[in-house]
């Protein structure tokens, strides 16, 4: 790193045996890098560890894996490993916290019978969709958000966040997916036994729209996994991030988040390395050409 000093030096008039004998160099290593200042490996490593650390100014959530993605898009390929090795190198960490986890509490008897038994795969779009609620504190208060998740392709396909946990929540959610999947009868909605999935309202409001409920146990995680990882991620990457003055501006973040980065930017191993949008995409296209 001190050579290039020493050229900047005698641009500047500074003959280069003065600043061998002031930063005590030796003449024949300076002369050798002078010929080849950098190799192709080296030059090659800067421009992979370029296009990671943008991607990490971005988007600090990511960890190695989805920097690699992101760097890869960029046109420079490289494996997870050497992208791990770079990123561990510079510290460019993701920003996760611990997850802080619900006390267990009773609740009534399920309105559904367990129809998924923590299978969480489906075919085809809106066969099977699971949801939850989480909350998160800010300065005015608690913030909740319910969200739907597709099993087939992972895009949350609805959610509803408001300042109070009421049955209104899930029928928000409920009805803010059905009027963007359109044709959802017989599709599986699978949730855990919270008061607000059991209530009689949010039991109408299947049933309108044909569709067939489903329950886990409450705070059970393996029987509704799948979501709770999705929620995982929105603690880490959104919730845990900083102190959030008002519901507002949580409100805004939350919604920027599901958009912008996770449905369009976080690539999933179980997708292909393909983005939930981008995986809906593609399969919608092959499902055509093959009719």
């Amino acid at each position: 790193m001190i050579y290039p000093l020493v050229v900047e030096f005698a641009a500047d008039g500074i003959p280069v045996a003065v600043s061998y004998r002031v930063l005590k160099l030796a003449r024949q290593p300076f002369s050798c890098w002078l010929k080849h200042p950098i190799t192709d490996r080296e030059r090659d490593e800067a421009y992979r560890a370029n296009a990671l650390f943008d991607a990490h100014r971005d988007d600090p959530e990511f960890g190695h894996r989805f920097l690699a993605d992101e760097a890869r898009a960029a046109g420079e390929s490289m494996s997870d490993r050497t992208a791990w090795r770079i990123a561990s190198a510079n510290g460019w960490w993701s920003v996760f916290g611990k997850r802080s986890r619900g006390k267990g509490k009773k609740a009534g008897p399920p309105v559904h019978d367990d129809r998924v038994q923590r299978v969480f795969a489906a075919d085809a779009p809106n066969r099977l969709w699971l949801t939850d609620i989480t909350e998160h504190w800010t300065g005015e208060g608690k913030l909740y958000l319910c969200a739907i998740k597709d099993v087939y392709s992972n895009k949350i396909v609805g959610y509803s966040i408001d300042s109070r946990m009421k049955s209104r929540l899930v029928i928000n959610t409920v009805r803010n997916a059905v009027a963007l999947r359109g044709a959802v009868a017989g599709c599986v909605v699978h949730s855990d036994k919270g008061s607000q999935f059991r209530s009689r309202k949010v039991v109408r409001e299947l049933a309108r729209h044909k569709m067939v409920g489903s329950m886990g146990r409450v705070g059970a995680a393996g029987d509704n996994a799948a979501m709770e990882s999705f929620f995982a991620l929105l603690q880490k990457n959104v919730l845990d991030r900083r102190t959030w003055t008002t519901r507002q501006e949580l409100r805004i973040a939350i919604v920027i988040w599901i958009e912008r980065t996770y449905h369009l930017r976080r690539r999933q191993a179980r997708l292909g390395r393909l983005t939930p949008v981008e995986f809906e995409i593609i399969m919608t296209k092959s499902i055509a050409l093959a009719a």
